[in-house]
């Protein structure tokens, strides 16, 4: 009996593949191309020219007994390979993803979730090297969102075998690395079902990855609050990384503000701060001003940011500002 009546993905899958092979449904690709001018005051940066490229497939079906499938295949700049996801929705527990890691799973969610308008004011192109939260999203992996907590709860659990092995292909194994071992994520987000203020959203979440001869733990909290056309936000965050020399924790606060002036054009304020705690106790900071059109599928941004302390290290040379003009469009 064929049990997969409808796979928009078996002629990529191929373990999907084998299991309906004879009956492929219709696959849906999306993509986009973003092209970018970069300006940074008082440093040589070469060709200021960039140019991103992104496709994604996705692809759904349901199994005989209700259980729903989906997977999304990301492919991003210079065919570089990201990641796979594959989603089964069962009836009265929930979702369960499988990941090949790589896919903004568990923690990796409230890595930064402060308002923006385009970018993170540490990652639209001044290489910061700031260090936010990342849990086990990492590696290959597991991620359960329940379906029957109260309405606007969302708790999620996510665990990893091994927290320091990539993205593998099927029939592989990754090799052990003695340093780290298993690990697992919690998280929680309440919308304003629950907190009671329309338009306030609060979250947290827990990591820990279990090591050799140390422990890796991080934690997060947020907060968002979106009334009229504003939207502020505020987080915290922290990793510990077990150790007593060299790097040994990292402290994160960022905040952002966004205003939409009306349906096609935005502004917005972001900023993050990161302190490094290590013989020298050295704190990373960025901030941006960011300003976004979009008009049917092209969007428009331009960013002006500054940071200081790059990758934690001080001195006149770490500090930088920058321009970067994007134009995006989407297919």
């Amino acid at each position: 009996m064929n049990k997969l009546t409808k796979l928009g993905v078996s002629a990529l899958c191929g373990s999907l593949a084998a299991v309906s092979s004879a009956n492929a449904g219709d696959l849906a690709v999306t993509g986009g191309v973003d092209m970018t001018w970069s300006s940074m005051d008082d440093t040589e940066t070469g060709n200021p020219l960039g140019i991103g490229s992104n496709v994604n497939f996705t692809g759904s079906g349901e199994l005989d007994n209700g259980i729903g499938v989906a997977v999304a295949i990301a492919y991003t700049n210079k065919a570089n390979y990201s990641s796979t996801n594959v989603t089964l929705n069962i009836p009265s527990l929930g979702d369960l993803i499988i990941t090949q890691g790589v896919s903004g799973t568990g923690l990796d969610r409230m890595d930064d979730v402060t308002p923006t308008v385009w970018e993170e004011s540490h990652g639209f192109g001044l290489s910061t090297g700031i260090n936010t939260v990342s849990g086990v999203a990492g590696a290959g992996g597991f991620e359960y969102t329940p379906n029957m907590l109260p309405a606007g709860m969302t708790a999620r659990i996510a665990y990893t075998p091994d927290a320091t092995a990539g993205a593998g292909n099927d029939k592989t194994t990754s090799g052990k690395n003695v340093d780290q071992g298993s690990g697992y994520d919690l998280t929680l987000v309440l919308s304003d079902e629950v907190t009671g203020m329309s338009g306030l959203t609060i979250g947290g979440g827990i990591s820990r990855i279990n090591g050799a001869s140390s422990d890796q733990d991080e934690e997060a909290m947020y907060a968002t609050y979106a009334v009229g056309g504003f939207t502020l936000g505020y987080q915290i965050s922290k990793e510990d990384l077990g150790t007593t020399s060299n790097e040994q924790e990292y402290e994160n606060d960022g905040y952002g503000i966004t205003f939409n002036i009306n349906d096609d054009l935005s502004i917005g304020y972001n900023s993050f701060e990161s302190q490094q705690k290590s013989t020298t106790n050295v704190t990373a900071e960025a901030s941006s001003l960011q300003v976004a059109y979009s008009t049917g599928g092209a969007s428009i941004r331009l960013a002006r940011g500054s940071s200081d302390n790059q990758d934690y290290n001080t001195g006149a040379d770490y500090d930088r500002d920058m321009t970067v003009l994007s134009v995006a469009l989407a297919f």
